[in-house]
């Protein structure tokens, strides 16, 4: 099981890396260089690339090595995943002396066997790139391979640059990883990457489009699982979908990416604090969650604000200077997924994902975590979040915003722990419970949806004072339609009342 943590380096900063008093201080011996040519094969309909698996030729001095990586898992840049190399006599694979190495154990056995997958395999692309390697010793006695990447990824006549550093455990906890990482970063711009090379080169293959927003990858928790075990599981998962949906943020235009993202950040943060009592987050990682939250809500708002306003101009009479209402709150909207996309490129957020990726990888101090089964956490959990909802529900009769908010924010927090443990629980209970979950919080959000409204044109006509008139019109009218859902609120939050709590299976 190959664990590293991948960073991208400018490559003007690389001479910076090499100078760098940590690997002197920690190496255990001279750096070495090699120039390496790796060869990545594939069938012509991507046979492994369909199975999340990578399959390559390195030539290295008068070596030729294939590599199998396969069934890996990236969390805040930390590459997790099976590894099987051998020597072959030339520069193609050896597809049977891969499927010896993998072992009867190995679903990877038998698809190797496969008759007809030798014949189809086909150099797709090539990387060539020099490498030099640090072997070093940690604080703690981690040993870790740090590797400088530098050259390019080849298909055809397009290329594509190469600049990474690869932090590779050799022994040791991958917190490790982490503390290193964040060291260099104090003098170096490093970004986490959570692409592989190989990645990289498919992307060749066809013309760059931004990639489709992310929803919240399926999470499966095994029965028998720690606590422990269970957040590092949901933690990651969140940071999945936070980490899938950046390229869309960031070179896209789809509102819902930035509203994947967001909700990936929502779920993060409201595992940290389900787990809080048994693995406190510190206190500056919080914070620099709320600032990241802050700027992607910012973006969020303002666009699911123009869709707003679009929707009221389908279905209304629109006031004067309606078209100039809409263009302000477009410029605005396009401003803050702006500044989303620039702090998702910053130091700043890098810093972020490696200080998160560190705590989550670090051991707690007194081991409760590992020894708490995550089954009864998850029931002890979701009971209190169940009655301090029902709480807040016996408060709405009278239908006050205040109450309204709190009941949508504990509708949310219980949604985001009964979908964490959903796995936890009997199927067909869970997804009734879940559904009247969602249909309450969904009717909640769109009362904030009209707050965050009336507050966004309060900026507008501040900013444009020609459209205040406009602004105030719009304000009335979603005042109005909150007043009448909030009275309607108290059923809702019956119907769910209804609903009986989910059993453990």
């Amino acid at each position: 099981m190959e664990t590293e943590l991948k960073l991208l380096l400018d490559p003007a900063d690389a001479v910076l890396l090499r100078r760098h008093p940590l690997l002197r201080r920690h190496a255990l011996a001279r750096a070495r260089t090699q120039q390496l040519t790796s060869i990545y094969f594939d069938t012509p309909d991507g046979y492994f690339r369909r199975h999340n698996a990578g399959l390559r030729v390195r030539r290295v001095q008068r070596q030729w090595i294939q590599t199998l990586k396969a069934d890996g898992q990236v969390a805040a840049g930390l590459h997790q995943r099976e590894e099987w190399e051998s020597r072959v006599a030339g520069a193609f694979p050896d597809l049977a002396a891969l499927a010896d190495l993998v072992g009867d154990r190995s679903k990877w056995r038998r698809r190797l066997r496969r008759a007809d997958l030798s014949a189809q395999l086909v150099p797709i692309f090539t990387t060539r790139f020099r490498r030099t390697l640090w072997q070093l010793r940690l604080g703690h006695g981690e040993e870790v391979e740090l590797a400088l990447d530098q050259g390019k990824i080849i298909h055809a006549a397009t290329s594509v640059p190469i600049s990474e550093v690869e932090l590779e455990l050799t022994s040791g906890a991958p917190a490790g990883l982490f503390a290193l990482a964040l060291e260099l970063q104090q003098a170096l711009p490093l970004r986490v990457c959570n692409i592989s090379k190989a990645e990289r080169g498919y992307a060749l293959l066809a013309p760059p489009v931004p990639p489709p927003p992310l929803p919240a990858p399926p999470l499966m928790l095994a029965p028998v699982s720690s606590a422990g075990q269970g957040l590092q599981t949901i933690i990651g998962n969140c940071l999945a979908q936070i980490q899938g949906n950046e390229d869309g943020v960031v070179h896209g235009s789809d509102p819902e990416s930035v509203h994947q993202m967001r909700i990936g950040l929502r779920r993060l943060r409201s595992a940290i604090k389900l787990f809080a009592r048994l693995a406190p987050c510190p206190a500056a990682l919080q914070a620099e969650l709320k600032w990241l939250s802050g700027v992607l809500g910012a973006a969020r708002d303002w666009e699911v604000f123009f869709a707003t306003l679009a929707t009221l101009a389908d279905a209304n009479p629109v006031p004067a200077r309606w078209d100039a209402l809409q263009q302000a709150a477009l410029a605005l909207a396009r401003q803050h997924r702006h500044r989303a996309g620039l702090a998702l490129g910053s130091v700043r957020y890098a810093a972020f994902l490696l200080a998160i990726g560190g705590w989550l990888h670090s051991a707690p101090p007194d081991g409760r975590m590992q020894r708490l089964p995550l089954a009864d956490f998850a029931a002890d959990t979701l009971r209190q979040s169940h009655q301090k909802l029902k709480k807040c529900i016996k408060r709405l009769p009278g239908g006050t915003p205040e109450a309204c908010h709190r009941v949508r924010i504990a509708a949310k927090t219980l949604r985001y722990a009964s979908e964490f443990f959903q796995s936890l629980y009997r199927p067909g209970p869970m997804r009734a419970y879940l559904q009247a979950l969602s249909a309450l919080q969904e009717r909640l959000g769109r009362l904030n949806d009209a707050a965050v409204a009336g507050h966004l044109l309060g900026q507008i006509a501040h900013r444009h004072p020609e459209l205040a008139y406009s602004a105030g019109l719009v304000q009335g009218y979603l005042a109005a339609r909150s007043e009448r859902q909030i009275r309607t609120m108290d059923r809702y939050g019956r119907r769910y009342m209804a609903i009986k709590a989910p059993v453990l299976q």
